[in-house]
């Protein structure tokens, strides 16, 4: 008998003794046969099957598992071949995953890899409930889902709706940004208004300040001699209104021409 294999002892077609340990072993010839079951590892490769999520869309799914025969007698009891018994964990499993599917929307099967660890944990669990209540002798160690489509059919139609909605969503997003441009655009466009009205009224009211204070010099300045102020006021006068095309006529003695002619008493 080798390692990693279990010997079925049959006589007459009935199991009478299975060895699990390796060793020299014997049997009655003629009488007796003896068989061979793995006692490693095996995947099975679920049939892919169809379907249909919790928002009505239909998908195909596929599916393996990794399981081992922990009950030689009880598996050949009650499935009889390691055939027969995937078969059973087959039905077991596309039955628990239909059901959790059935409950999930076709965008958080294909979308959410981060849950899909608990899913596979959650499947295991229960087809290994279903195969300890039958008692077929065997064990998943993991179901895994490593692949999962749409029909063919379906599959364009799904893919331009996932389009069209997440161009909504984008739209939405475009949307809300224009918007906030626009007022932040309007606050900002305010808060300029408000500093320009501001320094304007600031301005106008230095520019009053100054002037009444220039005033306020040239009078004193210009009170403390009359006849000056009288003859400062009588050029600026002049520097007005007299331009290179004037033409003026004055009496020779007047005091405005004898001022011109550099004539002072």
């Amino acid at each position: 008998m080798k390692e990693g294999e279990y010997k079925v002892v049959r006589q007459f077609g009935d199991v009478i003794k299975i060895h699990e340990d390796p060793g020299l072993k014997f049997k009655i010839p003629l009488v007796q046969e003896v068989s061979s079951l793995s006692k490693k590892k095996r995947v099975y490769d679920v049939d892919q099957k169809e379907i249909t999520t919790l928002d009505k869309k239909r998908m195909i799914i596929d599916n393996y598992a990794i399981w081992s025969i922990s009950n030689p007698e009880s598996m050949i009891s009650n499935a009889r071949t390691t055939a027969n018994a995937e078969a059973r964990m087959g039905e077991f499993i596309f039955s628990i995953v239909r059901t959790e599917l059935g409950k999930m929307n076709f965008s958080d099967i294909i979308s959410e890899e981060s849950s899909r660890g608990e899913l596979n944990e959650k499947i295991t669990s229960r087809v290994n409930e279903f195969l300890s209540r039958d008692n077929y002798g065997i064990v998943v160690d993991d179901v895994r889902i490593k692949r999962s489509d749409l029909p063919e059919a379906n599959e364009n139609a799904v893919f331009n709706q996932m389009i069209t909605d997440r161009n909504k969503e984008a739209q939405k997003y475009l949307s809300e940004g224009e918007a906030e441009k626009i007022r932040d655009i309007s606050e900002v466009d305010r808060e300029v208004k408000e500093m320009l009205s501001t320094a304007r009224a600031n301005a106008e009211k230095i520019r009053a300040e100054g002037e009444q204070q220039a005033a306020q010099i040239y009078n004193d300045s210009f009170s403390q001699d009359q006849e000056f102020y009288q003859l400062y006021r009588t050029l600026e006068s002049y520097k007005r209104t007299i331009d290179g095309e004037t033409t003026i006529i004055l009496p020779k003695d007047s005091p405005y021409a004898q001022l011109l002619l550099g004539y002072f008493e």
